[in-house]
C-alpha cells in the first residue's frame, strides 16, 4: 500500500514565508501536505518537477465571482492561472440578503459596478436563497476547482434593509443601522470572511446612480464593523475616493483599534481619489503607529480598459454613428465598421457628452480622446508600455490621425484587435511606484477582480503577470525576488483572510500547490468569448508554463487543462493550519 497520496519529487520549492528557495519533494496525504524536503516511500502517483518550481496555490482576495461560483465549477479565468483560493463579494456587491423583489435591482448593480452581463447573471442564478447563511448554503452545494470565500456586501444589505427608500443619498435611521448591523453578523457568524462597501463615483448601478455605500455615514459603517467584532473575526474591506473630509483612514483606525479586526481598502493611482496614494500610504501607516491594522491593497500593473468592438468600452461608443448601429448584431455592425463611407462618416464627428454624468465626465473623455494614454495591444504587448506604444506616437509614425490610427487598429484581425487603456496605476507612465509597495509588510498584491469588468479587462491574470514580469522580465526599473512575490500572492493575503492552513509549503498545510515553468510561463494573448449564460460575453486570457496546479492533493489543471476535478468547497471563517504530526 501506497504511504502518500502524491510525490512531486525534485522540484525547486518556493515556500511561501520568504525563504530562500531549495531543492527537495514534497509529500501529500488526505489532501495535506504531509512532508518536505527528502521523501522516502512510495505514492499512488508522482509528478517529476525537475527544473520546475514549485509553489503553494495562489490566494486571490479581490474577486467577484458571486454568481458565476453558483453555476460554475472550473472557476476560470482565475483558476487558469495557479489560484486555488478566491475571496469574492468585494467594493460591496453581490446577491446576498435578497428579497425575492431586489434580484432584478441587484443584478443591475452588479452589472454596472463590474460589468458582469445581466442576462448572464437572470440566467445562470437559480436564486436558492434570501438571507446570507442560506446564500452560503447555495454555494456549498457545488464543489469547484478552487475555494471559495466571500464577504457581505453593504449595496445588498442596504437593499434589504431599506428597500424602495435606497437611494443615494439615502439616511438610514438608527434601527436600519441595527438591522443591517445584524445582518453582518449573522453573516459573519454562518462563515462569511468580512464586510465589503463601496465608496467612489467610478461605482455606479447600470441607471448610472452611485452605489450603496458611497454616501454612506461613518457611523453607520462603524456600526457594521462593531458588529464582526462582536463575532472576533472578519476583514473590513473597501473602496473609496478617499475624499479628505470623510476621514476615512481616522474611522478605519479607530475601528480596528476598537475591534482587533484588519480595515482593508484598493489603494490606487486613481483620478477620482481625492488623495493621492501616497498620501493614502502616509495616512495609512501614521494609524498603524497607533494600533490600528489597516493594510492596502495594491494592483501589479495599470488598471484600466482593454477596447474592443463587441467590448464593453471603446473610443467612438459615444459618436453618433456609432449610437445608431450599437444594438445591430456584430456581423452588421463589422459590415458598417468595414464600409469606407461608414469610417469617414464616424471620423467626421465629436463625441457626445450630453448623457454623461459630470462627475465622470474627464474619464469618458479620456477613453474617448486621450491618444497619449492609449496603447497598442500587439502580440508581445507589454503591459509597463512606453509612450513610443502609445495611439498617439504610432500614428504619428504611420502618418495617420490618431482617431483613423485607433480605429483601423480596431478593425485588425477581422475587427477583433484591441486597444489598452491604463486608467488607475499608470499616471507616471510606468510602475516605479510599486516597487517599494512591494516589499511592504502593510501592503498585500491584489485587486485582480477576477469574474468581473468582463467586457473591459482580465486581471485575473495578475498572478503571471506578476512572475512573467515583475520576477523575470522587467525591463524597466527594478523586479521582485520569486521568493517574494510566492510569498505576497500566497501567505501574506491567506494571512490577511486568516486563512491560516494556506499558503505555505509546510507539513499539516492544504497541498494546495503549483508547478511552474519559470522559463515559459508567458501571458496568452486576450480575446473576447461568449460563453457566459444566455451567451454573455467575457475577455478571457490563458497562461503558458503551469505545469499542475493542486487543489487539496488533486490535480486539478495540467498544462492550463482543467481535469474536470472539483475539490474545491466553501471557506467558512477563518481556518487553522493542522498540527504537523496529524498530517504524517
Amino acid at each position: 500500500m501506497a504511504t502518500y497520496d502524491l510525490i512531486i519529487r525534485n522540484g525547486t520549492i518556493v515556500d511561501g514565508t520568504g525563504a530562500p528557495r531549495f531543492t527537495g519533494d514534497v509529500a501529500v496525504k488526505d489532501g495535506l501536505i504531509a512532508a518536505i524536503g527528502t521523501v522516502h516511500g512510495e505514492a499512488d502517483q508522482e509528478i517529476d518537477a525537475g527544473g520546475k518550481v514549485v509553489t503553494p496555490g495562489f490566494v486571490d482576495v479581490h474577486t467577484h465571482y458571486d454568481g458565476q461560483a453558483t453555476w460554475d465549477q472550473e472557476m476560470a479565468p482565475s483558476s487558469w492561472h495557479g489560484v486555488t483560493t478566491v475571496v469574492m463579494g468585494n467594493c460591496g456587491v453581490g446577491f446576498a440578503p435578497a428579497a425575492p423583489d431586489r434580484h432584478k435591482w441587484l443584478i443591475e448593480l452588479m452589472e454596472g459596478v463590474e460589468d458582469i452581463p445581466g442576462t448572464a447573471l437572470a440566467e445562470g442564478m437559480k436564486w436558492d436563497w434570501e438571507t446570507f447563511p442560506e446564500y452560503l448554503d447555495a454555494l456549498e452545494r457545488m464543489p469547484r476547482s478552487v475555494d471559495v470565500g466571500t464577504h457581505v456586501p453593504h449595496g445588498a444589505v442596504r437593499a434589504y434593509v431599506l428597500g424602495d427608500r435606497e437611494k443615494p443619498g439615502a439616511v438610514p435611521t438608527a434601527d436600519d443601522i441595527a438591522k443591517m448591523a445584524q445582518i453582518v453578523e449573522d453573516g459573519v457568524r454562518a462563515g462569511a470572511l468580512g464586510f465589503s462597501t463601496s465608496r467612489t463615483v467610478l461605482h455606479r448601478s447600470i441607471d448610472g446612480e452611485v452605489v450603496p455605500g458611497t454616501t454612506a455615514t461613518k457611523e453607520e459603517l462603524i456600526e457594521i464593523g462593531r458588529a464582526m467584532g462582536r463575532v472576533g473575526h472578519g476583514v473590513f474591506e473597501m473602496a473609496s475616493d478617499m475624499r479628505r473630509e470623510w476621514d476615512e483612514f481616522g474611522w478605519m483606525g479607530a475601528l480596528s483599534r476598537e475591534t482587533g479586526l484588519p480595515c482593508t481598502f484598493a489603494a490606487l493611482q486613481s483620478i477620482a481619489k481625492e488623495q493621492p496614494l501616497d498620501e493614502q500610504i502616509a495616512n495609512m501607516r501614521a494609524e498603524n503607529d497607533n494600533g490600528a491594522n489597516i493594510v492596502a491593497q495594491i494592483a501589479l500593473r495599470g488598471n484600466g480598459i482593454v477596447m474592443a468592438w463587441q467590448g464593453t468600452v471603446h473610443p467612438f461608443r459615444l459618436r453618433p454613428s456609432w449610437t445608431a448601429i450599437t444594438d445591430l448584431p456584430w456581423a452588421e455592425q463589422k459590415a458598417r465598421l468595414f464600409d469606407p463611407a461608414f469610417k469617414a462618416q464616424l471620423l467626421s464627428e465629436a463625441p457626445d457628452y450630453s448623457e454623461v454624468p459630470q462627475d465622470v465626465v474627464g474619464l469618458i473623455m479620456v477613453v474617448s480622446a486621450g491618444w497619449g494614454m492609449q496603447y497598442v495591444m500587439d502580440d508581445d504587448f507589454d503591459y509597463e508600455p512606453q509612450a513610443d506604444a502609445s495611439i498617439a506616437a504610432r500614428a504619428e509614425k504611420a502618418g495617420k490621425s490618431a482617431e483613423e490610427f485607433a480605429y483601423d487598429l480596431l478593425c485588425e484581425n477581422d475587427g477583433t484587435g484591441f486597444i489598452y487603456l491604463p486608467i488607475l496605476n499608470y499616471a507616471d507612465g510606468n510602475l516605479d511606484f510599486l516597487e517599494a509597495l512591494q516589499n511592504s509588510d502593510d501592503c498585500v498584491n491584489s485587486l485582480s477582480d477576477g469574474g468581473a469588468h468582463c467586457g473591459t479587462i482580465c486581471d485575473a491574470a495578475s498572478p503571471t503577470f506578476m512572475l512573467q514580469h515583475w520576477v523575470r522580465d522587467r525591463k524597466r526599473g527594478g523586479k521582485i525576488s520569486l521568493e517574494n512575490a510566492v510569498k505576497r500572492q500566497c501567505n501574506d493575503t491567506a494571512r490577511l483572510y486568516g486563512l491560516d492552513d494556506r499558503g505555505v509549503i509546510a507539513p499539516g498545510y492544504l497541498a494546495d500547490l503549483n508547478v511552474i515553468d519559470m522559463d515559459a510561463i508567458k501571458l496568452g494573448k486576450p480575446w473576447l468569448a461568449f460563453d457566459l449564460p444566455a451567451g454573455g460575453k467575457r475577455l478571457l486570457q490563458r497562461a503558458e508554463g503551469y505545469v499542475c496546479t493542486i487543489k487539496s492533493g488533486v490535480v486539478t489543471f495540467r498544462d492550463g487543462i482543467w481535469t474536470e476535478e472539483t475539490p474545491g468547497g466553501l471557506i467558512r471563517g477563518p481556518q487553522r493550519v493542522a498540527l504537523a504530526e496529524a498530517a504524517e
